[in-house]
């Protein structure tokens, strides 16, 4: 609202204006109405031709201080709250209005607007927000680049259709120049524009992101995010039905909304920043953290060292009393009907005069029942120097004042504090934590606030949160009784016992209790009766809460020595009627007021309809900010408004005071109207450096200052730098004040170390020398002593916030973001500013309220423009900027932002805003440098370097298959079609298979001698109805159970290969059967076998939709078998042909089969037969999806091989009963047993709270040696430990939980069964599982660097299981193929006779095929063929030794190189990222990351309410950067379930990445961090 500067409005209209305003922000008139009598009333004097406003360039008659006469500009203004009249100030709205528009011309920031799920919209008119899938880009008209304001508000409202005559809109039009911006500027958000929808059609527009260019944009970046690993569907024929399932990035449409705002998040990330820094720091590590270096050219000191100055003799009146007692006994006895305290009631009227007389004698009685009636008279519970809390309400003075002149008379120490209202206010933990440490037992407290305080149902006050138990003692005269003649109280002089303890609440929310001591009491009321020239019987008003500070100084202690009369106007009484003091001023002929610059401000506004103010009574008039620099403006405009009736300009005494030093100068009452009062006008640039800048060029950023008066009577006062040594300053330099003198606080309660940092400092000059050999006083205000001896005062130290070495103050943050027009989307004086520390620095946080009526839109809107003022005027970043519900910050007690608490609940994620802007990119400027690749070094220097250092090269194996000896009968058989013929011979009746149900029943077995009769049956119908051929394809489409085995084996047997595909899922038809077709397209299969069910289902009508039906191959149902058995089996002869194909989709989506030929087939079940001790006598339970890898082999071809029996779960059977497995292992003793990590995890998740009730059902596992989870991953040691730790009770043995590790070279390096007790000595077992630590910086650089447990970046990492017999491995630089030392990280190559034998693809891709499967390293043992893994990992030799004696080499797998992202230089694994930010917040049940264009985008799903989802991105934000050094690029909150997860429990990344580049998440919220 600036338009009040530039229009030569007339005083009435101004007056009217004003009183409109307070009515709205009081709630009396709708913002209808406002616009509407607004636009009335300022219609007349609006200009004609909005060109000819102000000009913004020109910032008028800026500089000069603004004295009476120079301030008819100062103007009223609204308010809602009790915080916001300190931060008025036009220089500074004009400053930043001029800072914005400079802002637009340096080019504009298109800033993504956050989208957001409808049901989260709150309260904001419809056609503000568009719905997912409709945005109308391009509708809106471009050019309106700052006309939008008015027609903002959605249609509905009347303002649209006034825009014409709308206020806001002519200014900002003025202030922002032409309105024609070309189509690019209009995606500014300066601007007022018309919205996110035109800004996007903007970006769309420069960047074409139509469909058809799409190849052409993303082909770069698909290339460098996923190194070209185990590809084998080409890229250039996506020719499935559903092929951008399986292929990412490529086949996404990318015109969506999602990218182009990422599209348009790049482009606005891709302006140049800040200057980056030079110099570094190490962070105990090589990974280095940028750390500020001070700018040359910044400005430094240059005066002298400044001289303690001396304030004027405390010359004592002889007739002073001796103590404050003393005074008080004085008053009441020789003046006992002179009025002490006037109290009123909400409606103004005097509710209850207490004269000196009363006082007396009541307090007489407090001290007398305080000391004899509580507890026994043997015991009294209260002795002198106790402390006793004094709880009373803020409209209560008198009680107030008769219980703390009692506590002084009884010699006990009154502890002050604010009524609590609840049980769990805002920071009354921290006031009881000071209560109990002051060993607090009584409370005194008025009949209406005993009444008032929270019941328990039994009728007494409970304890409240974080309290010591307290006997409450109400002191009302009637409830007390009298004391005997002969009692009376011991008055001494003044001495050092301490008087009173005031409370002060620090910056991090702890509540600490300043001591002060009578002599102090009595000194500083000495002091001030000097300085403020009190004498007896004077009128004082008193605005201020009485309990503490300026309030109690003036309003109880002083008053009563000096006898005067005080007027208390309620907190309350101000609310209803603003105008009270200034009425009570006139009514009284006061002489004193004491006011905050607040009551100054509301008098302003309310002003209107008293005709007969007269202030010429007041000779002073105190105000008790005075210190906080944004007080300026509001004493000019009282002064401007109020010197027609009567205010004198010397009358007006800002003053200095803080909890521990008490008053610490206050301006005197001078009769010499000529001199004006001092001001300042400093340079902001100057201030953050710490240093005085008198501000004489045509900057922004200035601070104004008035100065607060000299130093009090009888004090020294001088200025420390506020680094922890007390060095004195320069007379240019800003520093803490601190003070000398008896008045002053002596200690925190019970805090040694606090107190003597803070009351016992003793200040240095440069040479070193202390200046007094007295103590000097914190006071935790900054500024200097200006010329005169005048003292300014810049900021406290509270609201310090030193970001990249340069200091801000809370305060002027918070006035710059009040001073961004228009204000009307968030409260004035509902605003909180804070830093939180991130990575090193400080990081500043603004959080305000906003009203419930203003648009996403518009908010969003206000808050880039906040964004920019901040940037403009302060030069400093802001982090997050985030609003919140109205009234939903915590509140002080009276009505203020409680900011600690604040910020507690920002951290942990309890705040709930409803819009929040993060902006790392800007404001983290300290990150490690990104990370060059270093040239290799050379083959020779490596192997000397490691011969050198003493560095084994990192190869290990399994045992040796040749040299074992064993009664393997199986062995003399090539293929296992044979073995499966000779047990059906020897043991026809051996059952080899048993499936279960979900109820535990056995559903199905099969023996040797079945299987094989079924098989050859199988084997009748492939060559009599599929007529195939010997070596033809087929696909195996069937559930997990024994209709799969027995196809197997009928494929076997009729020398066709199968090929084992997962059936599509009857209720998700369209997104699985894709999936199906293609396995079956590209494994050429010639038919398909399956079950009646299943070909019913690819026939179905949902089928057709999804593919096309015509082209599958012909399809067997086996369900319906020949009864003949065939003529002859089929004989392979070459064991090298083929034997089946595994076909798996990576979690890259990539789909790739291997080959697996007769000979790796039979030595694979012989490795796991010799590796697992599997005979004809033992049960296997097995649970995992018989489809791929290892999980396929146990499932079909071990039992063949082995001869043992497998008992089958389905895994899909644990969604109905999750004991399932659990129960069958238990049931059939099983001793060994395989399962997945998503069994274990439904397990963990789903028996949680079940284990005593399994435990009754008689579920025992203690009879389990191995339990083994199948996987091709990093091994989840969170998991497994949990599992272990959960079941533990269940009698599992810890070490019974371990892994495996596969790939699809090789489909299982390591299998680690452990031997449990009597076993352990005989032949195989296996050490435990070893665990290390690594740290987590070192492996982003490719290096492993051990730590100790639980040291910061400490990553636990669980060695893969025991390395399979006839098995090699080495660990080789994915670069150079090179091979590498022990413990360096590297890909993982293996070479064993189970190697698949090739990728089997359509397309032959021969580079890629030798690449994978016969690698050669580049030197050392180059013979030797190798395949390679794909995964990054570490063998360590460890100090076990294994059955044969020997050290025992355990492998770390690391995680894959397709699913690494390259950020910054560095390699990162998403699963580090992801277990960082599930743990920031209980809401985030799972978590995905991926990249998209350099972005790092973060998914998590939250499980709570909606409105808990933008509490995640600031924690979200702050986990990756402080754990990971990254900056989050988008943070997309989901709902449960949202994140895809395949059949091994791995997350699907690149699948989550082309749902959400499509928009088919239907996220609740998307943040695009700046």
């Amino acid at each position: 609202m600036a338009d009040r500067d530039t229009l030569p409005l007339p005083l009435e209209v101004r007056t009217r204006l004003a009183e409109l305003e307070l009515e709205l922000s009081e709630g009396d008139i709708t913002q209808k109405g406002y616009e509407k009598k607004r636009s009335k009333l300022i219609g007349a004097f609006l200009p004609q031709a909005p060109g000819k406003g102000m000009d913004p360039s020109v910032p008028h008659e800026r500089r000069t201080p603004v004295t009476p006469g120079s301030s008819s500009r100062y103007h009223r203004r609204r308010s809602s709250g009790s915080r916001d009249e300190r931060y008025r100030s036009d220089v500074h709205t004009e400053a930043v209005q001029a800072a914005l528009a400079k802002q637009k011309e340096r080019g504009k920031m298109a800033v993504p607007m956050p989208s957001k799920r409808r049901s989260l919209v709150v309260q904001s008119s419809m056609d503000a927000y568009t719905p997912p899938g409709e945005e109308h880009i391009g509708l809106q008209d471009t050019s309106s680049g700052s006309e939008g304001e008015g027609s903002m508000q959605g249609e509905g409202t009347p303002t649209s259709s006034q825009s014409s005559i709308n206020m806001e809109n002519w200014i900002s039009r003025a202030i922002h120049g032409s309105t024609t911006s070309s189509t690019t500027s209009s995606s500014s958000t300066q601007s007022g524009g018309s919205g996110a929808a035109s800004r996007l059609a903007d970006v769309m527009g420069q960047t074409h992101l139509g469909k058809s260019d799409v190849t052409s944009y993303t082909t770069d970046s698909i290339q460098v995010e996923r190194p070209q690993g185990s590809t084998t569907t080409s890229r250039s024929t996506p020719k499935y039905g559903n092929a951008e399932l399986m292929e990412t990035g490529d086949g996404v449409p990318v015109g969506g909304r999602v990218s182009a705002k990422i599209q348009q998040l790049v482009n606005t990330l891709k302006r140049p920043k800040r200057p980056p820094l030079r110099e570094f720091f190490v962070d105990d590590f090589e990974e280095l953290l940028e750390v500020q270096q001070p700018d040359p050219n910044q400005p430094k000191a240059e005066g002298a060292q400044m001289l303690a100055m001396r304030g004027e003799q405390l010359g004592v009146v002889t007739n002073w009393p001796l103590s404050l007692e003393a005074a008080l006994q004085r008053w009441g006895t020789i003046s006992p009907k002179a009025p002490c305290l006037t109290t009123m009631d909400t409606n103004g009227k005097p509710l209850y005069i207490l004269t000196y007389g009363k006082l007396w004698t009541r307090s007489i009685k407090v001290a007398y029942n305080i000391l004899h009636k509580l507890g026994s008279k043997q015991e009294p519970m209260l002795r002198p120097g106790d402390r006793v809390a004094l709880v009373f309400p803020n409209n209560d003075p008198a009680a107030f004042m008769v219980a703390f002149y009692g506590c002084l008379l009884a010699e006990v120490v009154p502890v002050p504090i604010e009524v609590p209202l609840t049980r769990k206010d805002a920071g009354s933990q921290q006031i009881g934590f000071l209560l109990g440490s002051c060993g607090v037992t009584v409370a005194l407290t008025s009949d209406a606030c005993h009444k008032g305080l929270p019941k328990s149902p039994t009728g007494e006050i409970p304890q409240f949160k974080g309290w010591p138990k307290l006997l409450w003692f109400v002191t009302e005269s009637k409830h007390l009784s009298k004391p005997p003649r002969d009692w009376f109280p011991h008055i001494k002089d003044a001495n050092n016992e301490t008087a009173y303890i005031e409370y002060k609440t620090c910056k991090d929310g702890s509540v600490l209790g300043v001591t002060v001591m009578r002599i102090a009491l009595l000194t500083h009321c000495q002091a001030l009766t000097q300085s403020c020239g009190y004498t007896e019987a004077e009128t004082i008003v008193n605005v201020l809460d009485f309990k503490k500070d300026v309030g109690l100084w003036h309003g109880i202690l002083t008053s009563v020595m000096n006898m005067m009369h005080v007027i208390s106007i309620p907190y309350s009484l101000m609310k209803v009627n603003p105008l009270s003091w200034i009425q009570k001023v006139c009514q009284y002929k006061a002489k004193v007021a004491c006011v905050k610059s607040r009551d100054m401000h509301w008098a302003l506004v309310a002003h209107r309809d008293q005709r007969d103010i007269n202030l010429s009574s007041l000779r002073m008039l105190v105000v008790a900010d005075g210190a906080n620099p944004w007080s300026v403006s509001s004493c000019d405009a009282f002064l401007n408004v109020f010197q027609s009736k009567g205010l004198k300009p010397e009358v007006i005494c800002p003053c200095a005071s803080s909890p521990e030093a008490l008053t610490v100068a206050i301006r005197r009452p001078t009769d010499d109207s000529n001199q004006p009062p001092g001001r300042g006008v400093l340079s902001m640039q100057g201030l953050s450096h710490g240093v005085i800048r008198v501000d004489s060029e045509e900057k922004l950023s200035v601070l104004t200052l008035q100065d607060v008066g000299t130093v009090m009577p009888g004090a020294l006062m001088c200025v420390v730098k506020p680094d922890v040594v007390p060095q004195l300053c320069k007379t240019d330099e800003i520093g803490e004040l601190c003070v000398g003198s008896i008045a002053t606080g002596t200690s925190y309660y019970g805090l040694s170390g606090m107190t003597k940092n803070t009351f016992e400092v003793f200040p240095m000059n440069s040479v070193g020398a202390l200046i007094s050999e007295y103590p000097f006083t914190r006071t935790g205000l900054l500024g200097f002593v200006g010329p005169g001896g005048l003292c300014f005062i810049a900021g406290k130290m509270d609201g310090l916030m030193v970001v990249g070495g340069r200091r801000h103050n809370a305060d002027d943050i918070v006035a710059t973001a009040l001073a961004v027009e228009p204000m009307k989307f968030v409260y004035r004086g509902r605003i909180a500013v804070f830093s939180i520390s991130v990575l090193h620095d400080e990081r500043i946080v603004v959080v305000a309220e906003q009203r419930p009526d203003s648009t996403e839109e518009d908010s969003f809107q206000w808050m880039s423009r906040v964004l920019q003022a901040i940037d403009g005027i302060h030069q400093v970043g802001v982090y997050c900027l985030a609003l919140v519900p109205s009234n939903t910050l915590p509140k002080t007690p009276l009505g203020g932002i409680h900011l600690s608490e604040s910020k507690q609940l920002f951290l942990e994620g309890s705040l709930h805003p409803c819009n929040v802007l993060m902006c790392p990119h800007t404001c983290v400027t300290n990150l490690p440098k990104p990370r060059q690749k270093q040239p290799e070094i050379g083959p020779a220097s490596v192997m000397v370097g490691n011969l050198v250092s003493g560095k084994r090269i990192a190869q290990a194996s399994g045992r040796d298959l040749g040299q074992m000896e064993d009664n393997d009968q199986a062995r003399k058989f090539l293929f296992l079609s044979e073995v499966l013929q000779w047990r059906a011979q020897t043991t026809p009746d051996h059952v080899l298979y048993t499936l279960l149900n979900c109820r535990g029943t056995i559903a199905s077995s099969l023996t040797c001698v079945q299987l094989h009769k079924r098989a050859e049956k199988i084997a009748t119908m492939l060559a009599e109805r599929g007529h195939l051929q010997d070596g033809d394809h087929v696909a195996l489409v069937y559930p997990p159970g024994i209709d799969l085995i027995a196809a197997f084996y009928g494929c076997l047997y009729a020398g066709c290969v199968p090929i084992t595909v997962r059936p599509p899922h009857p209720q998700n038809i369209a997104t699985t059967l894709p999936t199906v077709k293609m396995i079956v397209e590209v494994s050429r299969s010639a038919c398909m076998m399956t079950t009646a069910v299943i070909c019913k289902l690819l026939r179905s009508k949902e089928a057709s939709a999804a593919v096309d039906v015509r082209s599958w191959p012909p399809v067997l149902d086996t369900d319906d078998l020949p009864k003949k058995k065939p003529p002859l089996l089929y004989k392979p002869s070459n064991p090298d042909t083929l034997a089946y194909l595994d076909f798996s989709v990576s979690t890259t989506g990539m789909l790739a089969g291997v080959k697996m030929s007769h000979t790796a087939t039979s030595a694979f079940c012989r490795s796991i037969k010799l590796q697992c001790e599997l005979y004809p006598s033992r049960e296997v339970a097995i649970c995992l999806d018989p489809y791929c890898g290892l999980g396929f082999v146990l499932w079909c071809l071990c039992s063949v091989y082995s001869g043992h029996q497998s008992i089958l779960i389905p895994p899909s059977e644990l969604e109905v009963n999750p004991a399932l497995w659990l129960l069958a292992v238990s049931q059939y003793k099983v001793r060994d047993t395989f399962c997945s990590y998503s069994v274990m995890e439904l397990c963990t998740k789903g028996l949680g709270l079940q284990t005593e009730s399994l435990k009754s059902r008689g579920l025992d596992l203690s009879r389990v040696r191995t339990c083994v989870v199948v996987a091709e991953e990093r091994p989840r040691i969170a998991l497994t430990q949990s599992f272990s730790k959960l079941f533990k009770d269940l009698g599992l043995h810890p070490r019974a939980v371990s892994t495996s590790f596969g790939c699809r070279v090789n489909l299982a390096v390591c299998l680690q069964p452990h031997r449990l007790g009597k076993l352990a000595d005989q032949g195989t077992s296996g050490p435990d599982p070893t665990t290390v630590y690594v740290d987590m910086r070192a492996l982003r650089h490719d290096r492993v660097r051990l730590v100790e447990r639980g040291s910061p970046h400490s990553l636990p990492l669980m060695e893969s299981g025991k390395i399979l017999p006839g098995v090699r491995i080495i660990i080789a630089n994915p670069e150079t193929k090179g091979p590498l030392g022990d413990s360096h990280l590297g890909e993982i190559w293996v070479c064993s006779g189970h190697n698949a034998s090739g990728y089997f693809t359509v397309y032959g891709d021969e580079a890629l095929q030798s690449d994978h499967f016969t690698s050669r390293l580049s030197f050392g043992d180059t013979q030797t063929i190798w395949a390679r893994t794909g995964y990054l990992g570490f063998l360590r030799r460890t100090e076990l030794t294994d059955a044969s004696g020997e050290r025992h080499d355990a492998l770390y797998v690391v995680g894959a190189l397709d699913e690494a992202m390259e950020l910054r230089g560095m390699r990162y694994h998403p699963i580090d990222i992801e277990t960082s930010v599930i743990r920031t917040h209980k809401s985030i049940t799972e978590c995905a990351v991926f990249t998209w264009t350099n972005l790092l985008v973060v998914v998590v799903e939250l499980d709570g309410s909606e409105q808990e989802a933008l509490d995640l991105v600031p924690l979200v934000t702050n986990v990756v950067l402080e754990e990971h050094y990254l900056i989050v690029g988008v943070v997309v909150v989901v709902d449960i379930g949202v994140i895809p997860i395949n059949s091994r429990g791995e997350k699907q990344r690149m699948h989550l990445r082309d749902g959400f580049l499509a928009d088919q998440l239907d996220p609740i919220y998307v943040a695009y961090n700046m």
